[in-house]
């Protein structure tokens, strides 16, 4: 993990040590998340933005307890899982960081509302799609059976009639999102304010 310590030290410097008790909702997870520059004209600015490049779900377990428990959030949102398929993990080694990591949230912040969003179908990644497809499934069952986990599903969305990642919402990399992209999860979002936002 040490290759992601300059990052996860300086979310600490600027994140962790910011919020001063106001219990902000919490995005964290992957550079899909950090390079959201536009997220607060896209969605909204009380999100704390806690995405760190090239994450895995193994390193969003690892980091938690350093990142996320500081701020006691109010509701936790993750994108993560997209790398470690990527690396070339198992979808059931995938899953059980996806399990411990819902564990941490579960035992140390209680019934927060805990969500989930799909690991995208990205071109770069399109050889990988079925084993996407396949931990997402495996991570909506898990997440729906606890009291206040939900998933966010924007797979099909992504998708054109042929099957294939619509390129527009894609950088040149074919793996990151374009601005369209990103208006296209804000979408997604919306209809979850309330709980993304709970008092």
């Amino acid at each position: 993990m040490e290759w992601y310590e300059s990052e996860v030290r300086a979310l600490e410097r600027s994140c962790v040590g910011s919020v001063n008790g106001s219990r902000p909702p919490v995005f964290y997870g992957s550079s899909s998340l950090r390079l959201w520059e536009t997220l607060a004209e896209d969605f909204d600015p009380r999100v704390l933005n806690l995405g760190f490049g090239g994450s895995t779900l193994e390193a969003c377990d690892h980091f938690f307890a350093r990142l996320v428990l500081p701020l006691h959030p109010r509701s936790l949102l993750v994108y993560a899982g997209d790398n470690d398929l990527g690396d070339g993990r198992s979808v059931e080694e995938v899953l059980r960081w996806f399990l411990a990591l819902a564990d941490k949230v579960e035992a140390s912040l209680g019934a927060i509302p805990f969500g989930f969003v799909s690991i995208k179908p990205s071109p770069a990644r399109y050889p990988i799609i079925d084993r996407i497809r396949r931990l997402n499934d495996l991570v909506r069952d898990e997440i729906e059976t606890r009291p206040s986990g939900y998933f966010i599903d924007i797979f099909p969305a992504m998708l054109n009639e042929s099957g294939f990642p619509h390129a527009e919402l894609f950088l040149e990399d074919g793996l990151h999102l374009s601005r369209a992209g990103y208006r296209l999860w804000s979408r997604f979002l919306e209809p979850h304010r309330h709980q993304i936002f709970t008092e």
